[in-house]
C-alpha cells in the first residue's frame, strides 16, 4: 500500500473536513445571535450539567481550553450577561462558571435553527443506525483521546448549591 494513501491518514482528513466544513455550516445561525462556536460551546455545556454550573477547571477541560483561555472566554460571557461566576463556600481556590437566565435565553433562542442546522448537515444525512453507530464511535474516540471531556458533570450534579 502506498505510504500515502493509508486508510488512517484518510479517516483523520475526514474528520477535520467534517469538522470544519459543519462550522462553516453552524456559523450563521450563532453569529446572528451574538455567538460564537466557542461561545456556544461553553454555554452549551453549561446548560446541559445539573445545576447550570461547572467548575472553571472542569469548563476548560470539557471544552480543551487552558484555565486561562476559558477564564478569557467566561469574562466575556460574564460582560455579556450570560453566565457568572460563583465562589465555592468550602474551597477559596474554586470557583464556578454558571448559566444565567439570559445565558440560558440566548440558547433557547439559538438552539432551534442550530439543531435544523445540523439536521440539515449532520443528523439528516444519516439513518438512525447510522447515527447510532457514529454516536458510538465517536465516543470511543472521545473517551480515549479527551477522557476530561466529561470533568466534572458527575461532580455538578452533586453539589448543584453553592
Amino acid at each position: 500500500m502506498e505510504l500515502f494513501e493509508d486508510p488512517r491518514l484518510t479517516a483523520m482528513g475526514l474528520i477535520v473536513e467534517t469538522h470544519e466544513g459543519l462550522a462553516a455550516k453552524t456559523a450563521p445561525a450563532l453569529s446572528e445571535h451574538g455567538l460564537s462556536s466557542v461561545d456556544f460551546d461553553a454555554l452549551i455545556r453549561l446548560a446541559r450539567t445539573p445545576g447550570r454550573r461547572l467548575r472553571m477547571s472542569d469548563l476548560a477541560a470539557q471544552t480543551a481550553f487552558s484555565t486561562s483561555g476559558i477564564t478569557r472566554v467566561v469574562d466575556r460571557l460574564e460582560r455579556g450577561g450570560l453566565v457568572i461566576r460563583e465562589s465555592c463556600p468550602h474551597d477559596r481556590r474554586t470557583s464556578y462558571a454558571a448559566l444565567t437566565e439570559a445565558g440560558a435565553k440566548r440558547l433557547a433562542e439559538v438552539v432551534p435553527q442550530h439543531l435544523l442546522d445540523l439536521d440539515r448537515w449532520l443528523t439528516g444525512l444519516l439513518t438512525p443506525e447510522q447515527l447510532t453507530a457514529l454516536l458510538d464511535a465517536l465516543r470511543v474516540i472521545r473517551d480515549h483521546v479527551r477522557p476530561c471531556a466529561t470533568a466534572g458533570s458527575d461532580l455538578a450534579a452533586r453539589t448543584a448549591e453553592p
